[in-house]
């Protein structure tokens, strides 16, 4: 009987071996030859999971989401509160190996998204949940009664997703300059800048 293959299954093992292609030679050298052959495939075996390049790198940024998501809905809250939105915020930064791995690959997926549409649409929509996030630990200062009483929470929540973005890049950068230690202080000294008392619940 011909072997039956989960073709989903497959999907994601051609999308792993993609992600280790270009985690290890970077984007420009994920040909579909060399992704083939890291995943045990020939190249005609790819087109029948993915028909292009740019499909298999959408299909692995919907995984990055998907890991990203996961970690949230597992996220647990231990209080105090503003220790919580530090560690939510965390999620994002490349503050341990998998979320380094993670960040090297997204970065080099930005510069195709500049090219291919079906990308930049992909990317806008994670830049989107960034910012929600970002909103979201704005709103729970100002719910929980910590915040400034003039802070205002659109400026405060575009500062909030550029700082967090900043800090990726340039722990991605230059790693020795800004180690996970400082980068954490930098989120919580941020997070202590919103309330009106400083410290506050920290």
């Amino acid at each position: 009987m011909p072997k039956i293959v989960n073709h989903d299954t497959q999907r994601r093992l051609v999308a792993e071996a993609a992600l280790n292609v270009i985690r290890r030679s970077g984007l420009e050298q994920a040909t579909v030859r060399r992704i083939a052959e890291e995943a045990g495939l020939s190249v005609g075996s790819m087109r029948h999971y993915f028909s292009t390049q740019v499909e298999l790198f959408a299909f692995c940024m919907n995984m990055f989401v998907e890991r990203v998501e996961h970690r949230l809905e597992t996220f647990e809250l231990h209080g105090p509160l503003m220790e919580d939105l530090k560690r939510l915020l965390l999620q994002f930064l490349p503050v341990d190996e998998e979320r380094t791995l993670e960040m090297e690959v997204w970065f080099a997926f930005h510069s195709k998204a500049l090219v291919y549409p079906e990308l930049r649409k992909l990317s806008s929509e994670i830049q989107d949940g960034i910012h929600k996030v970002s909103r979201f630990v704005v709103d729970e200062i100002v719910r929980n009664q910590l915040a400034s009483p003039d802070l205002n929470i659109d400026l405060e929540t575009e500062k909030l997703f550029a700082l967090i973005d900043g800090l990726a890049m340039h722990r991605m950068m230059q790693p020795d300059r800004l180690p996970v230690e400082r980068l954490e202080a930098l989120v919580t000294s941020h997070l202590e800048s919103l309330c009106a008392q400083q410290g506050k619940g920290i």
